[in-house]
């Protein structure tokens, strides 16, 4: 019973289903754009599905619908401003996300394989490894293939940027509830920006 119950614990529920909880302006940002777009697909499908129960219930036919000009514009204009809606909300985020202001810390972050190495390059000789905890060294709070050894500590409302790279093969450094995820390149450098905005643990 014990292994049937921690296999059904292991399984997605429907928390984990969602967007997480936001730690950050920017998963903030990111929840609105996708709650936005979300009801602009709402109003879509409602509208279509309308339009084809319509079209198979009704048995009259309008004669000269199909074959105006006015029906094309409108829905060639229709999608159109629809794709404005969602594509300027879009083009800010980007914009948004890719800019660093005045970062208050720097880490340097190279990932490795089975593990990350983190520098506080502001500090003289602050570097550590992070391994993942292997499962038969798990407490009962620890969380299976999420807890480390060495957890990165940032203040919070504070923007911090991140260096990140790679020692052998691609990586993604992810935070989702800080809306943030990074592909760590080998030979590249590349730059993310974020702060907090409440204390806690975050994975």
């Amino acid at each position: 019973p014990f292994m049937k119950l921690k296999l059904f614990l292991e399984i997605s529920t429907w928390k984990t289903l969602m967007l997480q909880d936001s730690a950050s302006p920017l998963m903030e940002h990111l929840s609105y754009f996708h709650d936005h777009t979300l009801m602009v697909l709402l109003i879509i499908t409602v509208l279509v599905s309308q339009l084809l129960i319509s079209l198979f219930l009704n048995k009259f036919s309008h004669r000269f619908l199909l074959e105006g000009q006015m029906i094309e514009i409108i829905w060639t204009i229709l999608p159109t401003l629809t794709l404005i809606f969602i594509a300027i909300p879009s083009l800010r985020l980007l914009y948004i996300l890719d800019e660093v202001n005045n970062p208050m810390i720097t880490i340097k972050t190279i990932g490795h394989q089975w593990y990350w190495s983190y520098e506080y390059s502001d500090f003289k000789n602050i570097e550590f490894d992070s391994y993942m905890t292997p499962t038969n060294e798990l407490n009962k709070w620890n969380f299976r293939l999420l807890d480390v050894d060495n957890r990165v500590v940032i203040p919070f409302e504070s923007q911090i940027r991140m260096l990140i790279t790679a020692a052998d093969v691609i990586h993604s450094w992810t935070i989702p509830s800080l809306g943030v995820k990074i592909d760590a390149t080998p030979g590249r450098l590349n730059q993310i920006s974020f702060s907090s905005n409440r204390t806690g643990l975050f994975y």
